[in-house]
Order: C-alpha cells, then structure tokens, then sequence
C-alpha cells in the first residue's frame, strides 16, 4: 500500500520525523488468524475435504476440461471455523486506523518513495504483511529553485551598486549569508557558494547555492534623481561601456539572464 507525506524545503535538506495516518489491513487478534470464535473449534473444510482446493470441470468443442481452483469456502486454507469470529467476521483480517512516524532522509527529492518492509497490509492465510510505500512530497520553497543537488536564488540588486559593487545578504538554508558583488557585475551574472546547497541523498556532501544577479533598473525618477543619471550619462565613455568577450559571449549572457 502507498500513503502520502508532505514536507517542506527545510525538513528535506536537513531529514525529519512525519507521522503518516492510513487505514489498514491487519490480522484479527482475538482469534490468532484462525478465524474462529475464541474457544471454539476449527473444523475440516467440508467442501473441499481440506484439501483447499476444488476440480472445476468445464464443457468445450473439444471435450472436457478438468483445471484445480481456490476453495471458495475456506479460500485454500482446507479449514473452517465452526462459529467464525465476530470481530472478523471469520475473515481473519479487519481494517484498523494506523499512525507511523516515519523518518525522511536529508536530501530527499520530491517525488521519490521510501519503503518501510512488512508495514503494509497483513498477508492472506498467515503470509507475511506487504510494505508501505510513503510518497514523499516536497512543498516549493518561494526563495529556492532546486537542480538536482544544487539550489538557485535570485538576488535583487539595484543598478547603481551593480557598477559600484557592494556587500549584500541571500538567504541559505540556514538562514543568510554575505555575497560581494565585484564593480561593474552585469545582469545574469551567477556568483556560486559551494557546499550551500542541498545534502546528496545517502552521501555527504552537499550541492551548490548558485546567485542569480537580477539587476534592477530604478523607476518612476524624481527630478533629483534624474538629474544625477542624466549628469552621470554624459560622464561615461566608451570605456565605461565596453563589455568583455565577443559578439556571441555577450549573445549569451543576455540570453542567460532572461531565461534567469
């Protein structure tokens, strides 16, 4: 059987404990898996003999045809309870509600399962119990895009202290951390902190925390401020402007930036 648990970004990178509440097939106690009443005897199955199973003879074009099926009484166990349990109702087996703390592994995806053997719904005729799958669902976290390992942030930065550079915060999954932005950072540009992303699932290393620089142009200007853009305009040469690599590195650069 499958049951399905929700978690958020944090309790995935770092593994947590989630109880899962599902209804289950489980063996009858107050009988033992015999099916009887307590105190009351089991009895050969009549119809079968105790054999568990039945000869079916079928009529075709060419004759008769003889094949061996499931007692349809005693469903193979070749005996029957004389007064069958009044929990069960002779079934062995009945429906409970069931809680399980579950323990969810640092770096685990959304979409993967975990397999917890044995916890699932209890076997037929005193067979083993089947497993329970728990489909792990990880809720998207506003801040991050998750690659693989690697998580992704964007980071606002105004354009003015792009030219300047500056000292800025980004957050991290254990809260924020201090990036510098060189002068003259272009949009589109990724600074990585490695060893800030997410933990490799059984393994202990952990991915990258990649910074998506977002430059910012500012809007609605007053006067002042248009006049310091408007001065600051007329200062700048082609020096200033001169981006670095060729006709296809700056190609890719504006093109990474908008897929950012």
């Amino acid at each position: 059987m499958a049951v399905a648990v929700e978690v958020d970004l944090i309790q995935a990178a770092s593994g947590a404990k989630v109880q899962v509440s599902f209804e289950a097939v489980e063996r009858c106690e107050s009988w033992h898996g015999n099916g009887a009443k307590p105190g009351t005897p089991i009895e050969t199955c009549e119809r079968c003999g105790g054999n568990g199973q039945l000869q079916a003879v079928t009529r075709t074009p060419f004759g008769q045809m003889a094949r061996t099926i499931v007692c349809d009484v005693c469903h193979g166990d070749g005996r029957v309870p004389k007064q069958p349990c009044r929990e069960c109702r002779g079934r062995g087996r009945r429906a409970v509600r069931r809680e399980l703390d579950v323990d969810v592994p640092a770096g685990i995806a959304d979409g993967q399962r975990i397999r917890l053997t044995e916890r699932g719904h209890a076997g037929e005729m005193g067979a083993p119990a089947g497993d329970l799958y728990v489909l792990v669902r990880v809720r998207e976290d506003e801040r991050f895009v998750r690659e693989g390992d690697d998580l992704i942030t964007a980071l606002d930065v105004a354009a003015p202290l792009a030219a300047l550079g500056a000292t800025l915060q980004v957050p991290t999954l254990e809260g924020t951390t201090q990036v510098e932005l060189s002068p003259g950072t272009q949009p589109g540009e990724v600074l990585t902190l490695r060893g800030q992303g997410m933990p490799a699932l059984a393994r202990g290393r952990r991915g990258n925390l990649r910074v998506v620089v977002n430059v910012v142009i500012p809007r609605r200007l007053n006067d002042e401020q248009r006049e310091l853009l408007e001065r600051l305009n007329g200062t700048l040469s082609e020096e200033n402007l001169r981006a670095e690599g060729s006709m296809f590195a700056k190609l890719r650069r504006a093109l990474g930036s908008q897929a950012a």
